[in-house]
């Protein structure tokens, strides 16, 4: 795993902003940032606005204050597809793959909705197969029959069709076995280690923080810790609140 510096820049900063659904309110003021380079874990109970977080950064919710720059770039107002297409590639929660489509046609279709030539596509398809081999063995299946932790790694694969300089993942382990669990992370901690930088929302607080480089913890809408991985897990409120020996019932 490479290491973070103090000195490496943010590329990734979201300054005091808050989300809104309707008249709700879900984040409050949240800042953090993401180093290039970095697994950051996004953690907290259910209904702390982690997912929110990931949706507001990707454009599909825009934020009522505040503001959010990617490599020195506003993002905040933008568009979806421009916020993909600046290098950032969202894997919502529930993976979101096409079950009636074999594995090659579901990245192929990452491609086409990125706009990509044909050739382009042929080419990042092989680049996925290749990282993926339980996928590559698959390929010609539908992506129903693959295993949860097979139809995980697919969601990731076709995130990762767009090159993205940040990948963020919601909840990559919902609803795996435990060793899938375990092969989901070693996926994410080598894609890391190939230069991809990670912002990870997972229920399992303790692998997750276990592979993170930094992490925060949201309470109902608000940092309310953050630091390394490593500290966060020896933090009495994090083990108190989100480890206590219940990992197996996870954080939504």
């Amino acid at each position: 795993m490479r290491l973070i510096w103090e000195g490496d820049a943010a590329v990734l900063t979201i300054d005091n902003v808050s989300v809104a659904y309707g008249r709700v309110p879900a984040l409050f003021g949240i800042s953090l940032e993401i180093r290039e380079g970095e697994i950051v874990a996004l953690v907290g109970s259910n209904g702390a606005g982690k997912s929110t977080t990931l949706k507001t950064i990707s454009g599909l919710l825009r934020p009522s204050a505040g503001s959010i720059q990617f490599r020195g770039e506003r993002l905040d107002g933008l568009p979806p597809q421009k916020i993909t297409a600046r290098g950032i590639a969202y894997v919502p929660e529930g993976r979101h793959i096409f079950p009636g489509m074999t594995v090659i046609e579901n990245l192929e279709l990452a491609g086409i909705a990125l706009g990509y030539p044909g050739r382009q596509i042929k080419a990042d398809v092989e680049r996925i197969l290749e990282s993926f081999p339980n996928l590559r063995q698959r390929a010609r299946q539908h992506a129903w029959s693959l295993s949860g932790g097979e139809q995980q790694m697919l969601a990731i694969g076709r995130g990762l069709i767009a090159r993205p300089k940040l990948l963020m993942l919601d909840e990559p382990s919902l609803g795996l076995a435990p060793r899938l669990v375990i092969e989901v992370f070693d996926t994410i901690s080598n894609i890391n280690s190939q230069g991809t930088t990670i912002f990870l929302v997972e229920q399992n607080a303790s692998l997750a923080l276990e592979i993170a480089h930094r992490g925060y913890v949201l309470e109902v809408g608000r940092v309310a810790l953050s630091g390394s991985g490593r500290e966060l897990l020896n933090t009495p409120m994090v083990q108190e609140s989100y480890l206590g020996g219940n990992d197996d019932e996870g954080l939504l």
